[in-house]
């Protein structure tokens, strides 16, 4: 199965990873990584940068040439709809803003790929209400927190308050992100993850909503049905347009 996502129009940096492991991983550091939805490879690039020795990527939709990061050797093409073997297991799994690009009833099986491979597993995704590119399954984490309790993981989110503060790293990351470790004894016992939205997050949501708005008067008075995908596409432009002028206000 293709999800409908275009990595070219991906918004995200190499400094924020390169940041963000630093704090993920604060003393030593995992040998080996597993990036399921890993896109051009930013963090792959980032891990090996950060001297992680080996970092494969995996990812469900067809990277564009050129636009990879790292050499393609390092990139595995799977259907993040199936359940992934990648016939071994790894110090640690990263799975970051992917979760939301999958239809709802596939997220046990993502999670179950992921487990299948680590013990530690950094995980984020896009909250309700939080525009992006095929966003159909946005939660807030106590949602994924769950799936993690019921396969033995305990959930924490103190990495993202460490790193709140940490303007180099993306916002999205510093919102979402959790840390799952395998723990069945105590998996279900710890905190439930706090819903929250970080307020360099608000830009993009208000410019999301301001856009929705002007498309809905335009349709009321033109009283015409422009169809649902061309309001996605629309929308979906519209947004990439106006947080890469907020994200190059913010890097500059």
């Amino acid at each position: 199965m293709t999800v409908d996502y275009d990595s070219s129009k991906n918004l995200h940096t190499i400094e924020g990873p390169h940041a963000a492991l630093k704090w993920i991983f604060p003393g030593a550091k995992p040998k080996s990584i597993l990036d399921v939805g890993c896109g051009i490879g930013t963090w792959l690039r980032a891990s090996l940068d950060l001297g992680i020795a080996e970092a494969i990527g995996v990812d469900g939709s067809a990277i564009k040439e050129g636009h990879f990061l790292v050499p393609r050797t390092y990139l595995k093409q799977r259907d993040l709809t199936q359940l992934l073997d990648m016939g071994r297991r790894f110090d640690a799994v990263l799975c970051l803003e992917v979760a939301e690009h999958l239809e709802k009833h596939f997220g046990p099986t993502l999670l179950d790929s992921l487990v299948r491979h680590a013990d530690v597993i950094v995980f984020s995704a896009a909250c309700p209400g939080q525009p992006g590119q095929h966003h159909v399954n946005c939660q807030w984490p106590s949602y994924w927190q769950k799936l993690f309790n019921e396969r033995g993981y305990v959930c924490s989110d103190d990495v993202r308050w460490r790193m709140w503060t940490d303007d180099s790293i993306e916002p999205w990351y510093r919102q979402n992100m959790m840390i799952a470790s395998r723990d069945p004894y105590s998996a279900g016992k710890e905190e439930t993850i706090a819903s929250v939205i970080h307020p360099s997050m608000m830009s993009f949501f208000n410019g999301f909503q301001a856009e929705k708005t002007r498309i809905e008067t335009i349709r009321a008075a033109n009283s015409g049905d422009f169809g649902l995908k061309w309001c996605r596409e629309t929308l979906q432009n519209a947004f990439c347009s106006r947080t890469r002028r907020l994200w190059k206000k913010l890097v500059t």
